[in-house]
């Protein structure tokens, strides 16, 4: 049985490095989905809010793993060869700009409806209203649910490696097929996880405090 070497350790730390990578592909580019999103949802026209909806509902209604699957092989349809970390982006996107986009939802419609009121007072459209005094008291009430959301993210990235990215999950899998040490090598990929996921779960819980959340 072979020993868990240095060399080892150098590909679980740079199959971490690309677990950063695609997780901050996904939240960027589904952060600016996810905002679409939300003002579709909360837009003026019942159609588009319906069709939203659709969308959301269809998306949180697919397993992440079912989606990439249909990502990957999807393209391939149209004779197109697309990467893994290509397919797995888009696959993480879309399904982030869904989850974003019902968060940050969920903070604009719990902004009191005098605060519309107050801004229409001081003779602001509504996208002046939205921008200028809706979305930055949004922002506030949403940041401990977007940063939690972020950790589920990082750790959903380990399903990419059903599509052949070789992120930290699926470099753990690799060494342990030629070390056979299951115990020692997932042990360290779940420290590694964990080193990566606990800050950001600390700073959520204080922000939460710090913003006062739980109490407005």
């Amino acid at each position: 049985m072979n020993s868990f070497t240095l060399i080892q350790m150098e590909y679980l730390l740079k199959g971490m490095g690309w677990t950063i990578v695609l997780s901050l592909i996904s939240f960027i580019l589904g952060s600016m989905g996810g905002f679409g999103v939300m003002l579709a949802r909360v837009s003026r026209f019942a159609s588009v809010r319906f069709m939203t909806s659709v969308f959301i509902q269809i998306i949180q209604g697919i397993p992440l793993l079912v989606l990439l699957f249909i990502v990957y092989f999807g393209v391939g349809i149209f004779g197109l060869n697309v990467l893994p970390l290509t397919a797995a982006s888009i696959a993480l996107m879309i399904y982030v700009s869904a989850f974003l986009g019902e968060i940050w939802r969920g903070s604009v419609e719990s902004i009191q409806k005098t605060q519309w009121e107050a801004s229409e007072c001081l003779g602001l459209s509504r996208w002046q209203s939205l921008l200028l005094v809706i979305i930055p008291q949004a922002v506030k009430l949403s940041l401990p649910s977007t940063v939690g959301f972020l950790v589920q993210v990082i750790k959903s990235t380990s399903l990419a490696s059903i599509v052949g990215f070789v992120e930290l999950t699926r470099a753990g899998q690799i060494i342990n097929n030629s070390l056979f040490q299951p115990f020692l090598v997932f042990a360290l990929v779940g420290l590694l996880y964990f080193c990566l996921c606990y800050p950001l779960s600390l700073w959520s819980r204080i922000m939460e405090r710090k913003l006062n959340v739980g109490n407005r």
